[in-house]
């Protein structure tokens, strides 16, 4: 008895110092702080330091030049160090309501906050993140209303000779209840996974708050993982821990698009689901744009709500594939057969938005129907989560 009490004592006295330990290895400074004014303080504890700058999606943005194009890129600011080697910067005006993101880059090495918890990968990007409330910004926080259930689930799919992860998102009530439910395919850009519209689209809190307030159908949510090569997100798939990379092979390919059959299947199967064209809807941003646009006239019959956000159109150039050929006829099979609603929306600035001028003359040519919604701003999530906003609650009317 004295032995087990005196273990007992050892393993408490052991998690008690693993504790302090966390805690003697915190930092107390509060960063970001949102003021009353909703400006915001940024801090960094770095006496050594020679000079720290701050860059993050609220501020002006710069042009920058990738293999891609031309994108609008988060511009960068310049910390002040106090006697103390604390440095700081306090925004010049109050920020509006959103999910922002931002990184420290000390002595040119981009870092995130140590001050700060909560982070988001984006591609082989981590950084650290905050919310502004208010207006739409409330519905990418976690309210006190009913939740849905998120889970990732593994499903074979034949067409890609592989098991592959998906997440799906339930609405509330779904476990305890027989009521079956519409729908949305939910589609990542390239250089995402299953896990960027959880992460990066606040995809359950979006659907949660729109379903408790009445204006959004309770729907099931399926992100897939949209990269034809890929089992799962880096990290959890056979592979291993690999660096992520933001295009390659089997992504655009028309692979994923073929065998997306497969995923349909696995969901039909294993949830109480409306097996019909008007109980499904898909939808995704940029590659997961194009990959909404193909997949949906390559399945005329499927789909009665397809949303395209910052769309890319057309494949890349020397792919070949059956997936992409004879565009103009497979859009006139899909619009002959009147899709209930056909959603296209673009920021001013995109890259992609000349692309999507040319597709829409295209469908305007065609006298084919279809709903437009322009932003401001370019290719960035804060668009595209305004868009999922938007687009779910005129599903399955």
């Amino acid at each position: 008895m004295k032995k087990i009490i005196t273990l007992s004592i050892a393993l408490l006295t052991g998690v008690f110092s693993f504790a302090q330990q966390a805690l003697w290895g915190g930092q107390e400074i509060v960063s970001p702080q949102i003021n009353e004014n909703n400006a915001v303080t940024f801090r960094l504890n770095a006496p050594q330091a020679v000079k720290i700058e701050l860059t993050g999606d609220f501020l002006p943005t710069q042009k920058q030049e990738t293999p891609f194009g031309t994108f609008e890129a988060p511009g960068v600011v310049t910390l002040t160090k106090n006697d103390k080697g604390v440095w700081e910067y306090t925004t010049p005006e109050p920020l509006s309501p959103e999910l922002y993101s931002y990184t420290f880059i000390i002595d040119g090495v981009k870092v995130t906050d140590p001050a700060n918890v909560y982070m988001i990968r984006d591609v082989a990007s981590v950084t650290s993140v905050f919310i502004i409330g208010g207006d739409r910004a409330d519905l990418y926080k976690v309210n006190a209303v009913p939740h849905g259930t998120v889970a990732r689930r593994w499903y074979n799919s034949p067409g890609l000779n592989m098991t592959r992860r998906i997440t799906i998102y339930t609405p509330p009530g779904y476990e305890a209840g027989k009521t079956e439910y519409p729908v949305l395919y939910l589609l990542h850009g390239a250089g995402g996974d299953e896990e960027a519209w959880i992460a990066l689209g606040r995809t359950s809190q979006i659907l949660d708050n729109l379903i408790a307030q009445g204006k959004a159908k309770p729907m099931i949510v399926v992100m897939t993982n949209g990269n034809a090569g890929q089992e799962a997100a880096a990290g959890e798939a056979s592979e291993g821990f690999v660096k992520p990379s933001f295009m390659g092979a089997t992504r655009m390919d028309g692979d994923f698009e073929a065998a997306f059959p497969d995923v349909i299947k696995f969901v039909e199967s294993n949830y109480r689901t409306l097996k019909q064209k008007s109980g499904r809807a898909i939808c995704g941003l940029s590659m997961g744009g194009f990959h909404s646009l193909h997949i949906s006239k390559e399945y005329p019959d499927t789909f009665d709500y397809v949303g395209l956000f910052s769309a890319a159109i057309m494949p890349r150039e020397g792919v070949q594939s059956k997936v992409y050929d004879n565009l103009e006829g497979k859009l006139k099979i899909q619009f002959d057969k009147k899709p209930k609603l056909y959603w296209i929306a673009i920021g001013n600035t995109d890259f992609l938005f000349k692309n999507n001028v040319d597709f829409r003359k295209l469908l305007d040519d065609k006298g084919y129907k279809y709903t437009y919604y322009e932003t401001g701003e370019g290719h960035i999530w804060k668009n595209w989560r305004i868009y999922l906003s938007e687009f779910v609650p005129m599903l399955f009317k």
